[in-house]
C-alpha cells in the first residue's frame, strides 16, 4: 500500500518494528542494538503473560495477543510530520493499547486496516465459531485456564482506550467488514471495505515451461500448488487438500508445497509432493505461480489471502472453500471454483473442474482481469486517497484540532491537486 500511494503521487512512509528491507519509504523503531533487544523483551513479556494464563501450555500461544506492552511512537519524526496515521498489524510487542491511545490523542485522523479479527475481539486473532465479540468477550476458548479474565479485561481496555475515540476502520474483505459491524466494539464506527493492493507489473503471466525449468519442477504433469507460512497449521486446511488429491487418484497429478512445516505429515498419500520450502524472493514466487496449473487454498479461516491474489495475477486459477473473503476473490466457475466448506469431495471436484476447463474457458485471462480491475495498485490507492481526503476535510472543520491549525494552508493546495486529478 505504501508503494501504491507513492506511485500515485502521495508521500507515504511506513514505520515497523523489524525492518527487513532497504526500502527508503520504510523506517524501524529498532534504531540500535539496545532498542532491538528491548523490543524483543517486550515481545517475550507479552508471550509470557499469555503462557502463564494458558497454564504453561504452548497450545494457541500465538492465537491470541494482549498488547500489554509496546513502543510509544507518538513523538517519532515520521508520526509528527504525518497528516494521516494508518495502523495495520501492530501486535507481538510493537504497539500497546496505551500506545494506540496516545496516537489518537494527537488530533490526527487515524485509520486502522483489519488484517484479522484481533482489533475487535478480546484477545484472539480468529474467533472461529465463537461469537462472544458481538456482545462482550469474557472467557476465551483459546486459553486453557478457566475462568480467566484476560480476554474480558482486554475487551474493556480496547473499548475505553480506542473505541470511545474517533477511529476509522477498514476491512480488507467484505467478510471481515461485516464481522466488524457485528462486533460490540465496531457497531457505531465508520467502516469501509478496501482490499490489499498488488503490483500487477511484477505479478504477471510468464512462460509455464520456463518457470518449471527454473524451479526444477516436472514437465508433463498437472501441478497443484498449496502454500502457507506454516503449511502444517490446521487452520490452513492441508488435511482437506490431501483428502481431495487422494480422491482424484491420478498419476498425472503432483502436489507442490511452499512454506515452513512444523512436524511430520502423517497422512497416507497416493501422490508425489514437491516441497519448495519457504520463499522470500519475489522472482521465485512469481515463477512458482506461473509453473503450476491450479492454486488451492483450503483454509478454514481467511480474510483476503494474498496468495490467491498473487496466483490470479499470474493467471493461475484458484480453488478454495467458501469461507472468509475467498468467495469475494474467486468467482465460481468464472475464474476458479468455490468449494463447499470443509467438503474434500467438492474440493476435489473443483480441482478437477479447473484442470479440465482452464484452457477452453479462458480461466487464466479471467483471473488476470479480476485482479487488475479490483486489486491493482492504482485502483486501491485511489480508494484510499479518497478516504484520506475526506478525513482531512472533516478534520479541518474542527477548530480545536492541532492538525487543522498546522495544515490548513497546505491542505488547500493538496485538495485542489486532488480535484484536478479527479
Amino acid at each position: 500500500l505504501t508503494h501504491a500511494l507513492n506511485k500515485s503521487g502521495q508521500e507515504a512512509k511506513m514505520l515497523v518494528r523489524d525492518r527487513q528491507t532497504d526500502d527508503p519509504s520504510g523506517g524501524s523503531v529498532n534504531t540500535s542494538w539496545w532498542k532491538k533487544k528491548i523490543n524483543f523483551l517486550r515481545f517475550a513479556y507479552e508471550r509470557w503473560v499469555i503462557f502463564v494464563h494458558n497454564r504453561f501450555s504452548r497450545k494457541n500461544l500465538f492465537a491470541v495477543s494482549i498488547a500489554n506492552t509496546g513502543t510509544d511512537i507518538s513523538r517519532h519524526p515520521l508520526v509528527k510530520e504525518a497528516d494521516i496515521i494508518h495502523l495495520h498489524w501492530i501486535n507481538q510487542g510493537f504497539l500497546s493499547l496505551t500506545d494506540i491511545r496516545k496516537l489518537m490523542e494527537l488530533g490526527k485522523p487515524v485509520v486502522w486496516t483489519m488484517h484479522d479479527m484481533w482489533p475487535f475481539t478480546g484477545i484472539c486473532h480468529h474467533a472461529g465459531d465463537c461469537g462472544d465479540f458481538s456482545k462482550k468477550c469474557r472467557e476465551c476458548s483459546c486459553l486453557s485456564s478457566k475462568p480467566s479474565k484476560l480476554s474480558s479485561k482486554n475487551f474493556l481496555k480496547k473499548e475505553k482506550y480506542i473505541y470511545q475515540n474517533t477511529i476509522n476502520l477498514v476491512g480488507c474483505s467484505q467478510w471481515i467488514t461485516n464481522k466488524i459491524r457485528e462486533s460490540a466494539l465496531g457497531k457505531r464506527k465508520n467502516i469501509l471495505s478496501l482490499p490489499n493492493p498488488i503490483d500487477t507489473y511484477a505479478f504477471k503471466q510468464t512462460s509455464k515451461t520456463d518457470a518449471r525449468q527454473k524451479l526444477g519442477l516436472p514437465h508433463g504433469k498437472k501441478l497443484i500448488l498449496f502454500g502457507a507460512l506454516i503449511t502444517t497449521d490446521k487452520r490452513k486446511g492441508i488435511d482437506y487438500l490431501f483428502q481431495a488429491v487422494n480422491i482424484l487418484h491420478s498419476k498425472d497429478i503432483e502436489l507442490v508445497v511452499f512454506g515452513q512445516a512444523k512436524g511430520n505429515i502423517d497422512a497416507p498419500l497416493d501422490f508425489k509432493i514437491n516441497s519448495i520450502g519457504y520463499l522470500s524472493n519475489n522472482a521465485q514466487i512469481i515463477a512458482l505461480y506461473n509453473a503450476v496449473d491450479v492454486f488451492v487454498s483450503p483454509s478454514l479461516e481467511e480474510n483476503l489471502p494474498n496468495t490467491i491474489m498473487e496466483a490470479m495475477a499470474c493467471g493461475t486459477p484458484c480453488v478454495g472453500f467458501s469461507t472468509g473473503g475467498i468467495p469475494e476473490m474467486i468467482d465460481h466457475k468464472q475464474n476458479g471454483y468455490v468449494a463447499e466448506y470443509k467438503n474434500p469431495e467438492d474440493l476435489a471436484a473443483g480441482i478437477a473442474w479447473v484442470l479440465e476447463n482452464a484452457e477452453s474457458l479462458g480461466l487464466s485471462d479471467a483471473c488476470v482481469k479480476k485482479v487488475k480491475e479490483n486489486y491493482s495498485e492504482a485502483v486501491v490507492a485511489e480508494k484510499y486517497i479518497s478516504l484520506y481526503t475526506s478525513l482531512l476535510r472533516e478534520t479541518l472543520k474542527t477548530p480545536k484540532s492541532r492538525l487543522a491549525t498546522e495544515a490548513k494552508a497546505e491542505f488547500t493546495e493538496v485538495n485542489e491537486h486532488f480535484a484536478e486529478g479527479a
